[in-house]
């Protein structure tokens, strides 16, 4: 659906200290599939409209849907989202748009999924899927983030871990958590391809993260002999 239609905030979450999950009821939404995004539009009270785009972290029931939105510094969206929406507002809403860089639950490949900072919250919503549909492919997680307190979806993504059904490797650039093994900073090539589904594997990869990010790793994946044909990237500024 391409128009403009009024959403209600019926749920909101602080998922850290700068970042913020919304639920939103879209009546007549349609099908979402994982992977997809919104676009929101805020119109001022002089008439000014911003536009900005969101990847959808779940979709549930009929006319749910959540996005996480990270504030960015100098924003002119992002921080009311983050701080000023309330439960009981409405913002207007189009989408879902999408469909290159989305996941089917028929897909019986493996999945390598990576995500850059908040480049988690679309591969969220594949991860998500993958339980609600109870898919047998296998799916795997390389997360790349600065510190333990911008970590999205913690405790979730701890249970999916305990139940076998996800594996996570976890990368911290700027801090480390207190009982890591592994210092922080970024990793080298050989780090990385130790962390990833097999290549003879044929797996399917997402890669999801700001620009620089997204290039790096999806060159380091062409170096490890990964197809193209199986790399699908999502970006944005940074």
């Amino acid at each position: 659906m391409n128009g403009w239609r009024p959403a209600t905030v019926v749920a909101a979450e602080m998922e850290t200290q700068t970042a913020r999950t919304l639920r939103l009821r879209l009546p007549d939404r349609g099908r979402v599939l994982p992977g997809q995004h919104i676009d929101i539009r805020l119109t001022a009270e002089d008439g000014y409209q911003a536009v900005r785009s969101y990847s959808i972290a779940a979709a549930t029931g009929d006319d749910l849907l959540e996005t996480t939105v990270e504030e960015l510094e100098d924003g002119e969206v992002s921080p009311y989202l983050v701080y000023d929406l309330q439960v009981g507002d409405q913002v207007e809403v189009r989408g879902p748009i999408g469909r290159w860089f989305v996941w089917r639950p028929n897909e019986q490949n493996p999945v390598q999924l990576i995500a850059g900072g908040s480049g988690v919250v679309p591969l969220m919503s594949m991860i998500r899927e993958h339980e609600h549909a109870s898919s047998q492919a296998p799916f795997r997680l390389f997360y790349s983030l600065r510190t333990p307190a911008s970590r999205y979806y913690a405790q979730e993504l701890e249970s999916l871990v305990a139940s076998e059904r996800l594996r996570v490797d976890y990368v911290y650039t700027r801090q480390a958590p207190e009982l890591s093994t592994r210092p922080a900073g970024r990793p080298d090539i050989g780090e990385f391809a130790a962390a990833l589904i097999p290549v003879d594997l044929d797996p399917q990869v997402r890669v999801c993260g700001p620009t620089a990010f997204v290039e790096q790793y999806a060159q380091w994946l062409l170096d490890l002999g990964y197809p193209a044909a199986n790399i699908r990237t999502e970006r944005f500024g940074g």
